[in-house]
């Protein structure tokens, strides 16, 4: 099947991981080019699968060609055409014996097109088929070849996704000069395994899916090998994390909840049978001589927050310092003032430290922290530089909006000392097969119930055509004192993209609206969108324009209406959580859907799922099934792409499988995996050092 080169080029399989540039024939140029499509190393090149086939198999006579079909022909050179004007085309003139076509060139040397297309020789030409005054043509030919290798040329050839300065032909000779010497390897999985999805051998299954003949649909057993494998990868790196984290000794935190029995008796409002379930959960891992490694996952307006500073005041009640780390400072200042109220009648000492804190107070701030005069901090993420110091850290909350990868986690699990137990937080309600693909490493809690003062959000839907009818709902919302979001997909308005953007929006409602109205998006500087939601809380403003940046987690009580405009151009997941923006307060929420007419069926689906539930858990089930795993584009951390192949979605029981399977082998060696872990970029998240 392939064009099999003489040279061996694979000493031994860790060949495979070195530059790409140790191709013979891969330079500087070609090297840059092949960076583009994140392709640096040789094993990267595995991985770039055809999306598709050109079928140059069509060899025809020139009396049967067809215009703008890719086909074979056999011809024969018969006349060159050089002008000597600038900026011409070269021409060469080719017959056989039903017909001619020519041959154009653009950019291309005499030298190099007499070499290859010389005079009386019979060539085989593939590439598009013209028809410019009155004569077939192909312009630049994919392949030019001596009749020879016919079998190179005239069949099925591989299509892959190119950047510039790369061709099929140039990129052909590479992942060819790859495939046809890869190593054989030692299998790593049991007789078992291997019977009971018909897997072939790694090998194999990346030639096949290379063979442009295979179609490499996401069923395709080959795939369906090469997916187990990342999978398989996948969990492996997590469960070492796992064992890691779980073989750190800690002592324990002996707490008789005094202090946070204190502060539950001073609420206005009773916990949810949920929340006591995760706080008994949280404080049975304290107790332990484990380290604590958990995430708290909530729904939009779960409690996670009265949940970390209940379970932070145990902590506190031991002598340890407590720490909370939010992703923006407005957040954090949040976090603190909410902690100060609740922490009011106890001698717990709260400290906030952020990006704005001033250089004389951050000072005095470090100096309490080490001395231990300082109980519980709140901040972003300066908390964790190295100029930080705790006397006696017990407890990492990390409000976990903006996610952290497999690395980072590593990282900041170590930080704290190994008297430090850690809980992450999210916001956002994720499927159970992508929580064992993420945080498989750590244990999970999940907050699902509702407070019961919390009402639910009404959601409705409506056509953009009927867009000015929104005006005296918002005058009638703005006339109890309500606050409105306005949330657009675009910054500004695109010539491509036929979505409403928020600068047209803002100019919109400033006219209506004109001192009550303000804009938000992503191009601002944080400062700057730390100021305009400032003046949104303290109501300075009612309305406010905006892109999906609208910060998940803080509370504006009194914004009680969004609107979002293309409502079905957002995944449901998405819809969810900026539904929850409002409805915070004791007031009714309420969430307004504008949609284009011509709804797609998947558009009408997502706006009657969402009209229908309220649980984000069951929502991010349902958006995942729509859309895909690869598409749910909030759960990718940190820019790590946790999967090349495998698909939550349509590999479900090959997940289900890998987690059985990795219980089954936990006990066992696990070195067998250690290439296979290297060949899915796996080896360097666990060895890597930490901080």
């Amino acid at each position: 099947m392939y064009y099999i080169l003489s040279m061996e080029i694979f000493k031994n399989k860790d060949d495979l991981f070195k530059n790409i540039s140790f191709l013979k024939g891969v330079g500087p140029k070609l090297s840059k080019y092949l960076k583009n499509k994140r392709i640096e190393k040789i094993n990267d090149l595995l991985w770039h699968f055809p999306y598709s086939s050109t079928d140059r198999s069509s060899m025809v006579t020139l009396n049967k060609l067809e215009v703008g079909k890719i086909q074979t022909l056999k011809v024969k050179v018969k006349k060159y055409n050089f002008p000597r004007i600038r900026n011409l085309p070269n021409k060469v003139i080719c017959e056989d014996d039903f017909g001619k076509i020519d041959v154009v060139f653009f950019n291309s040397r005499e030298n190099y097109i007499k070499a290859v297309l010389p005079i009386n020789e019979w060539v085989l030409l593939s590439g598009k088929i013209n028809y410019y005054k009155n004569k077939f043509q192909i312009t630049n030919p994919d392949y030019i070849t001596s009749v020879e290798k016919i079998d190179y040329v005239k069949k099925n050839i591989a299509k892959y996704s190119l950047t510039e300065g790369l061709n099929e032909k140039s990129y052909r000779k590479i992942i060819e000069k790859v495939i046809t010497n890869l190593p054989d390897l030692d299998e790593w999985y049991n007789e078992k395994t291997l019977k009971k999805f018909g897997f072939k051998s790694w090998k194999e299954s990346l030639l096949k899916i290379h063979n442009s003949e295979t179609k490499n649909d996401v069923n395709n057993i080959y795939l369906r090998r090469l997916a187990f494998d990342e999978i398989v990868s996948n969990l492996i790196v997590l469960s070492k994390n796992r064992k890691k984290f779980k073989e750190s000794k800690k002592e324990n935190k002996n707490f008789n909840n005094s202090l946070s029995t204190n502060i539950l008796g001073n609420l206005n409002f009773k916990l949810t049978q949920n929340q006591e379930k995760v706080i008994g959960e949280i404080n049975n891992d304290l107790k332990s001589d484990k380290k604590m490694f958990r995430i708290l996952q909530g729904d939009v307006g779960s409690g996670k927050t009265i949940v970390s500073l209940i379970t932070s005041a145990n902590v506190l009640e031991t002598g340890f310092q407590t720490s909370l780390m939010a992703p923006t400072s407005i957040l954090a200042k949040q976090h603190f003032n909410l902690a100060k109220k609740i922490f009011e009648k106890t001698q717990i000492k709260i400290e906030i430290l952020t990006g704005k804190t001033e250089l004389k107070k951050r000072k005095k701030i470090l100096e309490k922290l080490k001395k231990g005069e300082i109980d519980f901090l709140i901040g972003t993420h300066a908390l964790f530089q190295k100029k930080i110091e705790f006397k006696n850290l017990g407890y990492i909350i990390i409000d976990e909006q903006h996610k952290f990868g497999v690395r980072q986690r590593m990282s900041l699990a170590q930080k704290g000392g190994k008297n430090c137990d850690v809980l992450l937080m999210s916001a956002t309600p994720i499927p159970r097969t992508m929580m064992l693909t993420i945080y498989g490493d750590m244990d999970v809690s999940r907050l699902i119930e509702k407070p019961k003062n919390r009402l639910p959000i009404l959601t409705y839907s409506k056509p953009e055509k009927k867009i000015d009818e929104l005006v005296e709902i918002i005058k009638k919302e703005l006339s109890k004192n309500n606050q409105i979001f306005w949330v657009c997909p675009l910054i500004n308005d695109s010539q491509i993209l036929n979505y409403s953007s928020v600068a047209n929006r803002y100019k919109w409602l400033k006219k209506k609206f004109p001192s009550q109205t303000d804009i938000l998006h992503g191009e601002l500087k944080q400062e700057e969108k730390d100021f305009k939601l400032e003046k949104f809380l303290q109501k300075k403003t009612k309305i406010l324009v905006s892109t999906t940046v609208i910060e998940v987690g803080i509370d504006f009580p009194d914004a009680n209406l969004i609107i979002i405009e293309n409502a079905n151009k957002f995944g449901l997941a998405q819809l969810h959580q900026l539904r929850g923006r409002v409805g915070r307060g004791s007031k009714q929420g309420k969430c307004i859907l504008l949609f284009k007419d011509n709804l797609s069926k998947n558009s009408i689906q997502r706006i009657k799922i969402l009209k229908k539930s309220s649980d984000g858990f069951f929502i991010a089930e349902e958006d995942m099934k729509m859309r895909g795993f690869g598409d749910i584009i909030g759960y990718q951390q940190s820019g790590e792409k946790f999967f090349k192949i495998a698909d939550p979605v349509n590999h479900g029981d090959l997940f289900i499988y890998a987690e059985n399977y990795l219980k089954e082998i936990e006990n066992d060696n696990l070195d067998k995996f250690n290439f296979l872990l290297k060949l899915n970029d796996k080896a360097e998240i666990l060895y890597t050092k930490n901080d």
